[in-house]
């Protein structure tokens, strides 16, 4: 099978496309053909080794794929061959073939096509357990989401304006912020050239904001959390900007504030009821038209710079490698 490998830590050109033996699904776990993987920045992370778990070298790199199912190991039931699903592992995604733990396997959700189901369940898992799961998000708060217009912003800007938020997207550029008002943002803060705490409480009325959904990190996480009024909720759910914040705790003190991480596979082994009630909620939005937005399509083949492009933060929504099968 053809796969991409990282075969020495580094940037994302350093990785390459190469025949590979086929796969083989152990106890538990299920053999997917892959039709389609998403991109994802976590992925240029690992490839980096600067992510927060390490990968042993070499390995085939990727985390969210969408296919079929080509057979199950010993002891796993179902999803019966043929079945399509989407999932989601620490690596091996971008490949033919992989391998994952059944209970890593989801249903694609009526609606959507591989390329946009390979997109669809890590960033809108992830924006839908930021908001309601873990920010306990209600209807007529006001959300901020930084790094509007990225994979996980833009999902959760499109799934907090569908809940009935009014949502304030901050993001580096006027152009990005127009990609977030087309999924549903009232307001919008280029934080590259306006002062992101000052904004967020003029466009709130001065209150400020209820909620921050935040997978940026960087120097944007500490005004946003200044710009929370008080009893107000800071969710941090990654680091693209690639520096972790250090938080003035006083500030958590003085608002009342509560600060919470959300990942996804703790939530997959903590509380799995909580991961089916929101695969409910958003296979209904998915029925009501919602889509993950995609803006860039490439082959297997142009995997350094899909790699390369979101590492740079050049893209809009999700990069998606097409593994459709040609035999």
């Amino acid at each position: 099978m053809r796969a991409a490998r990282c075969t020495s830590y580094g940037k994302p050109s350093g990785i390459e496309v190469t025949e590979t033996d086929d796969l083989e699904p152990g106890p538990g776990e299920v053999l997917v053909r892959v039709h389609a993987a998403a991109v994802n920045y976590p992925d240029v992370l690992v490839a980096a080794d600067r992510y927060q778990v390490s990968a042993p070298l070499p390995f085939t790199p990727g985390s969210e794929f969408a296919g079929v199912v080509a057979a199950l190991g010993e002891g796993v039931t179902g999803p019966p061959v043929g079945s399509p699903v989407a999932g989601a592992v620490f690596t091996g995604a971008f490949a033919e073939q992989v391998v994952a733990p059944v209970v890593a396997l989801r249903p694609i959700p009526d609606g959507l096509d591989m390329v946009h189901a390979a997109a669809f369940h890590v960033a809108y898992g992830t924006a839908y357990h930021a908001l309601v799961t873990v920010g306990g998000a209600v209807a007529g708060e006001w959300a901020a989401v930084l790094g509007a217009a990225g994979g996980v912003g833009s999902a959760t800007v499109d799934v907090a304006s569908r809940l009935g938020l009014h949502v304030v997207a901050a993001a580096s550029s006027p152009q990005r912020l127009a990609v977030a008002r087309e999924l549903g943002a009232e307001q919008g803060i280029d934080y590259v050239h306006e002062d992101l705490k000052a904004r967020l409480r003029e466009v709130t009325g001065g209150d400020g904001v209820h909620l921050v959904v935040d997978p940026v990190g960087g120097d944007h996480a500490e005004a946003a959390l200044r710009a929370l009024r008080r009893h107000g909720r800071f969710i941090t759910v990654g680091y693209a900007d690639g520096r972790i914040p250090r938080i003035p705790l006083n500030l958590v003190l003085l608002k009342n504030a509560i600060i919470r991480g959300f990942e996804a596979r703790m939530m997959r082994e903590e509380a799995p009821e909580a991961v089916a009630a929101a695969q409910h909620a958003l296979a209904g939005m998915v029925r009501d038209g919602m889509r993950p937005m995609v803006s860039e399509v490439h082959p297997l083949e142009d995997v350094a710079a899909a790699l390369t492009a979101v590492a740079e933060r050049r893209t809009t929504g999700k990069v998606v490698l097409d593994l459709t099968p040609t035999r």
